[in-house]
């Protein structure tokens, strides 16, 4: 029973951060709030909750942390010269752990503000969801540049908002991702150095020995994954992406 309790938060947090996004606001979403606002029996709570999972791939790749990490890691593999090794799935699932360890702070905020009292009768639905989101908008807020931010509310044409409750939601999941991007690969480019570094070291290596027929990168290849596995890198980037959000 505990179980079932705890998909069905999950499920409704799911719901919250979708009704709160208005960029998405159509004909079936508006539906959605309607049902969920009159408070509905559960089963049909549960279908409408069931029917909004297919969202949640959009929703971890445009709102969470999803995407910095996953960029990263990606750019490790090349760096190490390895653009298969680990393979998809394996680098997504890590991405996807770490995601959850990031955003553990939201969600337990949401949990407490929301699902929670909206799971014990407490508040109604719409309630939830306006308790429910701002969380989300915080952490998107502190995480998104200025500068990215305005670009995309010049890009739409819309005034400048005076406070963070009068940004839309659709600008500010749009200005976020851009900044996703621009952090994933800025730490991408630092990631990239040292192991530039050893190529070039290699390279000079054989050149003055003669031996110009060897690829450098017959040499450098297990050096780096040497250099990778001393340091502990994977814990250490681990680390440092978690920091990047929380320090």
């Amino acid at each position: 029973m505990r179980t079932d309790r705890t998909w069905l938060r999950l499920l409704l947090a799911v719901v919250f951060l979708l009704l709160a996004l208005p960029a998405l606001a159509g004909p079936t979403e508006d539906a959605v709030a309607e049902a969920l606002k009159q408070d509905y029996s559960p089963a049909l709570r549960n279908f409408v909750i069931l029917t909004m999972l297919s969202l949640i791939p959009i929703m971890m790749i445009g709102m969470t942390a999803f995407t910095r990490i996953i960029i990263v890691l990606a750019l490790l593999r090349h760096a190490l010269g390895i653009p298969q090794t680990p393979p998809n799935s394996v680098i997504i699932t890590l991405a996807i752990c770490m995601t959850y360890f990031t955003m553990s702070p939201v969600l337990d905020r949401m949990n407490h503000d929301a699902i929670a009292p909206y799971m014990s009768e407490q508040i109604t639905a719409q309630q939830a969801i306006e308790l429910g989101s701002k969380p989300l908008r915080e952490f998107m807020v502190s995480q998104t540049r200025e500068s990215d931010l305005r670009a995309v509310i010049e890009m739409a044409k819309a005034p400048q908002p005076r406070t963070m409750e009068e940004i839309r939601f659709g600008h500010l999941v749009t200005a976020f991702l851009l900044s996703e991007l621009k952090t994933a690969f800025q730490i991408g480019f630092v990631i990239f150095l040292p192991f530039v570094l050893i190529d070039l070291v290699v390279a000079a290596a054989l050149m003055a020995l003669g031996m110009i027929m060897l690829p450098p990168t017959t040499i450098s290849l297990p050096l780096k994954i040497l250099l990778f596995i001393l340091i502990d890198g994977w814990v250490l980037l681990s680390k440092a992406l978690l920091g990047s959000y929380w320090n």
